[in-house]
């Protein structure tokens, strides 16, 4: 039987990266990562080579079933040089966390964006709907809209067996949220974007594209759109000591343009200190506050300082890969 394997991986677009597949028929094939074989494409298409050498390599690094398809599976990449050497857009290869001591959870919002009028659903032409306040985690044709786009590609993640959490609608009319989590900040980066492929491609049924810009309305009271990044090591879950995450926090502090940098472009107009975000020039953190740069969980505490932090201030458009490397490199840095 042949089955169609879709190969994804990050274009050369900047400041935000897109996503590209292509598909790849294979006979007889089990399913594994290992039979998915070392392809090339034309990346001077993709923003990512020249026209005189154009070819690089897609490198896969996991594997998913695809439930939209028919004998068809997902299989995520990374894109390499021709002589195998990772790409300049590689943000997969950047990451220092080879035994998986990191574990992330990341809270993906968006916009569900209709092509036709070029707004969120719930957005009448040439207007607003009523002030925000009835929408988040609203129910009712009055308040969410969407939902049936929401829920296939929630059905479909499960089903392909992505570790998504869970979803919401957001505090925006149109504004949705899904969660998910995995053990090693890779693996986290893939489900993530292995999970924004399938909203992308589900989202085409409907009409809708996916907006991530992290302040989509503009300088509007309508909240924008983070991907908060929920972390934790080892010794963050198991030693029980407040003195590991306030040095931590205190570290973060001191490297705020390292995290800045990657944490999404045009991520000034989302924070501002408004609409629960700390403002880009400055760093705060404190249990329980979502208007501070890093919260501290409630939950962390009362398990007697185990658990996790939560970086809010990481938006909607960026590389979780490079988001976990940069985390990844300070927190060690602040426990070496």
């Amino acid at each position: 039987m042949k089955a169609k394997l879709e190969y994804i991986w990050l274009d050369g677009t900047v400041p935000t990266q897109c996503l590209r597949s292509k598909t790849q028929v294979r006979q007889d094939f089990g399913g594994t990562l290992e039979e998915c074989p070392m392809w090339c494409f034309d990346g001077s298409s993709t923003n990512q080579a020249e026209g005189n050498a154009s070819d690089c390599l897609l490198k896969p690094v996991a594997i998913y079933p695809d439930p939209g398809r028919t004998n068809a599976y997902l299989v995520m990449t990374e894109v390499l040089n021709a002589d195998g050497t990772p790409h300049a857009s590689n943000g997969r290869a950047t990451i220092n966390d080879d035994d998986n001591d990191f574990w992330f959870g990341f809270e993906q919002e968006y916009f569900l964006w209709d092509v036709d009028t070029q707004r969120p659903p719930g957005f009448p032409h040439g207007g607003f709907p009523a002030p925000q306040g009835p929408y988040y985690c609203s129910v009712g044709a009055a308040n969410a809209f969407g939902r049936d786009c929401v829920e296939e590609h929630f059905d479909i993640c499960l089903d392909a067996g992505l570790n998504v959490e869970g979803i919401n609608a957001e505090v925006a009319a149109g504004q949705w949220e899904f969660q998910c989590f995995a053990k090693g900040a890779k693996r986290a980066g893939d489900e993530i974007w292995v999970a924004r492929y399938l909203l992308e491609r589900t989202a085409e049924n409907f009409g809708f594209s996916i907006n991530y810009h992290p302040k989509p309305l503009g300088d509007t009271d309508w909240n924008g759109s983070g991907m908060h990044a929920n972390f934790s090591n080892g010794a963050m879950r198991d030693l029980g000591d407040e003195s590991i995450f306030t040095k931590i926090c205190e570290e973060f502090g001191k490297n705020i343009e390292r995290h800045i940098s990657v944490y999404g472009a045009h991520n000034d107009q989302r924070l501002t200190g408004k609409h629960e975000t700390q403002s880009i020039n400055e760093f705060s953190y404190g249990v329980s506050d979502r208007g501070a740069s890093i919260r501290i969980p409630i939950g962390t505490v009362e398990d007697g300082w185990k658990g996790r932090l939560e970086d809010r201030r990481t938006s909607s458009n960026a590389d979780p890969y490079k988001v976990a490397a940069a985390i990844i490199k300070t927190t060690k840095e602040a426990l070496a």
